[in-house]
């Protein structure tokens, strides 16, 4: 971890705990915030069950992120992955995606993929300063104000 990086988490004083249901109101506000075309709060009541891992991000008593991560055999699928857009750019998704690898290898899992937005160049950007490498494109994947996004599908392979 850089310095700058964990000058800036220390500052901030972010920690990281279970989400839970009662959560929901809490993330579908930041949900809504973060993504032109949010999940819906059914999606991620769905998401409470013995294979996936939903994590929060706090600051203070505040929730300020999210992540929602799929085990599927020997694999972590992180499917969602949100940062309070007054956050973004001084380490919290940093932060919190550190978080989900840490648990992930923890759990035995061998490798994270994610699908990322093609027109989401600081993300992107981040997970490839983390460890993150494109291994295709899914074309159509996103919805879209002009209908349609393609997604970079990127792997973080643990060994």
């Amino acid at each position: 971890m850089s310095a700058t990086v964990l000058h800036q988490i220390q500052k901030s004083d972010l920690a990281v705990r279970s989400l839970v249901e009662s959560d929901l109101p809490q993330v579908m506000e930041l949900e809504c915030l973060g993504y032109s075309h949010p999940w819906p709060e059914s999606l991620f009541r769905d998401c409470f069950k013995p294979q996936y891992r939903l994590w929060a991000l706090i600051r203070g008593d505040d929730m300020v992120g999210y992540a929602v991560v799929n085990y599927m055999v020997d694999e972590a699928h992180l499917l969602n992955v949100c940062v309070h857009p007054a956050l973004r750019g001084q380490g919290a998704g940093r932060y919190l995606l550190r978080y989900a690898v840490a648990e992930s290898i923890r759990d035995g899992m061998v490798q994270m993929i994610l699908e990322v937005r093609e027109s989401n160049e600081a993300a992107a950007a981040l997970y490839a300063s983390e460890g993150f490498e494109e291994i295709g494109r899914r074309p159509d994947y996103y919805p879209d104000a002009a209908g349609r996004e393609d997604a970079r599908v990127m792997v973080y392979r643990f060994t």
